[in-house]
């Protein structure tokens, strides 16, 4: 089964699971959803939560089996990634060095350093930067170079790459999350028409389409692009599909034609909310208290909203993947209409 298949991957656990499944009646009302459903990944307790915690579960889990004492990292410069690793290398006594890209074209003082970045100060990580922002190769790179010099030092670097040609052991936290999902939906016997998450590295939505198509579910996983037009971001999907089933050496039950993605409200760009994000924040602040932000859930709660407004009477989850710290590196005038 796939979940013994997990089991033989190392995991390091660093939250007390599940997260909760929470109704949102105030927005199903006001859109005219049959129920809307928040699957909180927000509240999972380390440093602010958010669903890379889940995957760096997996990610630790394979440093510490290593033995490494240094974990290296990048992302952008209000990178929740970043944050997490920062968070849970303090929590197991590793030293965590973060490498903070320009990916987003804003040059404020809070920006640079408030939000994610204050945080990762907090936590006690080293902070480099890397000048591009579109180089997956060239970001990854600079960390090997970091990780080299280190080995000269006398440290034991681990490497958290971003290019997608390296496995995808983040995935398998959202595999994780598709079983949890899954038996929290049959608990309270409920059915939904499609789960939205946000399609950004691949992992959160590869591995939740692998372990929810592999415990037979038909119900259609909506991604939402948050980095790259869906045309770029299929083959990253599909190429995620393959790798975790190597990972696991197991057929994957999710194919291409599970792949379902929207790139409606990636524009203006990664880390920018467009006018319909932005009424998109407002509205699940106002009717749910839910607090999103301009990168991931700004832009998913977008693709669901709309897919309600298109299908009345709905029933649908969406993941709140977390981000709330990156929203004090913005201001009013990004984040509401």
């Amino acid at each position: 089964m796939l979940s013994e298949k997990l089991t033989r991957i190392p995991r390091t656990t660093l939250w007390s699971h599940p997260t909760p499944l929470e109704a949102a009646p105030s927005l199903a009302k006001c859109l005219g959803a049959e129920n809307i459903w928040i699957k909180r990944d927000d509240c999972n307790g380390l440093a602010f939560g958010g669903n890379k915690v889940r995957q760096m579960e997996y990610y630790l889990g394979d440093a510490l089996c290593k033995g490494a004492d240094t974990l290296l990292i990048t992302g952008a410069v209000q990178s929740n990634f970043v944050r997490t690793a920062a968070a849970a290398c303090a929590k197991n006594g590793l030293q965590c060095q973060v490498q903070l890209e320009a990916r987003v074209s804003k040059s404020s003082d809070a920006y640079a350093r408030s939000g994610n970045v204050l945080l990762d100060q907090m936590l006690g990580a080293t902070i480099h930067h890397f000048p591009v922002g579109e180089d997956e190769e060239g970001a990854d790179r600079n960390l090997e170079e970091i990780a080299a010099q280190l080995k000269v030092d006398g440290r034991n670097p681990y490497v958290v790459h971003l290019h997608p040609s390296h496995p995808p052991l983040g995935s398998l936290g959202y595999i994780d999350a598709a079983f949890e999902l899954d038996q929290q939906l049959k608990a309270q016997d409920l059915s939904v028409d499609a789960v939205f998450v946000p399609s950004g590295s691949g992992n959160t939505h590869g591995g939740f389409l692998y372990g929810w198509k592999g415990i037979g579910n038909t119900a259609p996983v909506m991604g939402s692009c948050v980095r790259r037009d869906a045309n770029l971001q299929r083959p990253r999907i599909e190429t995620r599909l393959e790798q975790i089933g190597a990972l696991l050496v197991d057929e994957p039950a999710a194919k291409a034609k599970d792949v379902h993605l929207t790139d409606e409200f990636l524009a203006p760009g990664y880390g920018v909310a467009g006018d319909v994000v932005k009424e998109t924040i407002a509205l699940a602040a106002q009717h749910e208290a839910l607090i999103l932000d301009p990168v991931y859930t700004g832009k998913t709660f977008a693709a669901a909203f709309e897919h309600v407004k298109a299908n009345p009477g709905c029933n649908i989850v969406v993941f709140h993947t977390g981000g709330g710290p990156s929203i004090f590196g913005y201001g009013v005038e990004d984040l509401l209409p």
